[in-house]
């Protein structure tokens, strides 16, 4: 790699961050995706959870300029096809060169996730060097919360989901993902619904990361979730309404009662939407959702 910039390579979350760390906390809304996932991986590793068996092996990785200093990180840790990588801003030359290492050592990369034009840049370099094609499935668009904005409160009330209730939010979860592509006119890809289990949701609720809108019977009607906090930073997601359900309001009292919730704890609050879905998008901006940066999910094919 040129002189002007290094790339350095982990298999292990915690080098990575204790490296990256003091690069993610001055921009932890921008690097959430990288910082959450980070960070959970590391809370399973020392408590002794084997890590998942994917197809590929895990990598982080860590950009520095002439000077030693962080100016970019990517990774590749998704559970689900075609096992994209995570890329965060980064000089140019950095993107096409970490393209250019994956190709070197045989890793196929199917798809490139991430900030603009980052993710571009190396989806790019990729098809190119495999004689394939690269093309923006997804749009998406990050917002922070400034000034919460309370709408007006419909029947009902937010809930911390329950254990007992664990099978109903993994059908909402997966719902979530495939009626995102039907609203968007894409093919919906059941990768990414299929990747969250039933485990996965229990522990997020265990762990008070899944709400519930309910009716005046106490019935469920609206599911919103979130992150853990990442340098102070929790991310709002999925949130999903059934179709019978929609129209009344509860997607925009729920995150904004989430929001609340998040804020009151002294933490940051973001959330991505599908720029493919104009509706959401109005939603949270009439809340006080800002935009910060464009993202994309790309598809590489050889």
């Amino acid at each position: 790699m040129s002189a002007a910039v290094t790339l350095e390579m982990f298999t292990d979350p915690r080098p990575f961050l204790a490296a990256a760390g003091e690069h993610l906390a001055a921009d932890p809304v921008t690097g959430t995706v990288i910082a959450t996932v980070s960070e959970q991986m590391v809370r399973s590793l020392e408590a002794g959870d084997p890590p998942a068996q994917l197809p590929y092996e895990m990598w982080w990785a860590v950009i520095r300029d002439a000077s030693g200093a962080v100016v970019g990180e990517a990774m590749r840790t998704a559970p689900f096809a075609p096992y994209p990588l995570f890329v965060l801003a980064m000089p140019e030359i950095a993107a096409r060169e970490l393209a250019r290492i994956l190709h070197s050592r045989g890793e196929e990369v199917g798809g490139v996730n991430g900030a603009l034009p980052a993710a571009w840049q190396v989806a790019d370099e990729l098809a190119a060097l495999t004689g394939g094609t690269a093309r923006v499935w997804e749009h998406t668009r990050l917002f922070e919360l400034g000034d919460l904005v309370e709408p007006e409160r419909p029947t009902g009330s937010l809930r911390a989901a329950r254990i007992v209730e664990g099978p109903l939010a993994l059908d909402w979860f997966r719902d979530f993902h495939t009626e995102a592509d039907k609203q968007a006119g894409r093919e919906p890809d059941p990768s990414l619904a299929e990747h969250v289990g039933i485990d996965d949701v229990l522990v997020r609720i265990e762990e008070g990361r899944i709400w519930f809108w309910v009716d005046e019977n106490d019935r469920p009607v609206h599911l919103t979730g979130a992150s853990a906090p990442s340098y102070g930073v929790a991310r709002i997601g999925p949130v999903y309404t059934p179709p019978e359900q929609r129209g009344r309001g509860y997607a925009s009292a729920a995150v904004a009662a989430v929001s609340r919730r998040i804020l009151d704890d002294g933490v940051r609050a973001c959330l991505f939407t599908d720029q493919a879905n104009p509706v959401s998008n109005a939603i949270y901006q009439r809340l006080g959702y800002r935009p910060v940066v464009d993202m994309g999910n790309l598809h590489v094919r050889g």
